[in-house]
């Protein structure tokens, strides 16, 4: 994935400690996205991916920040969305992304669901906290 995040993109930023500022994020990812005119469907599913994201970086990373922003790219417009947190990072990267694997008491949907629902995705986590990067594009 092209790192948008250190091209000098305005980003608008949400810092979460708790579910109300999950709900905040998912907002200004939904407006972002009313703004650069996705499609309904897709503004749903960028929604919904930033929701489960968020949600976990909540709940296995302790929150952190979440920054989003317009992007173009050979012609398209689409929205880029990062989380990052501070967290103990994911021991198992391909375990965490199959289908119905959960650490917790959810369905395991949360990192497989939300990399179905966008058209670019990408992971990294260590001990020093975990960042996931989502992209949508406008079709």
């Amino acid at each position: 994935m092209k790192d948008y995040a250190t091209q000098g993109v305005a980003a608008e930023t949400v810092p979460v400690g708790n579910t109300s500022d999950v709900v905040l994020a998912r907002q200004m990812v939904r407006n972002l996205a009313q703004r650069s005119g996705l499609s309904l469907v897709h503004q749903t599913k960028l929604v919904t991916a930033a929701s489960e994201l968020g949600r976990n970086m909540l709940v296995y990373g302790g929150g952190g920040v979440v920054r989003a922003a317009a992007v173009t790219d050979a012609g398209r417009t689409g929205i880029f969305v990062e989380f990052q947190d501070e967290g103990p990072g994911i021991p198992d990267l391909e375990l965490a992304l199959t289908d119905g694997w959960t650490s917790g008491n959810g369905m395991g949907l949360g990192l497989s669901g939300a990399k179905r629902l966008v058209d670019e995705f990408d992971l990294r986590s260590g001990p020093e906290g975990t960042t996931v990067s989502i992209v949508k594009w406008s079709r």
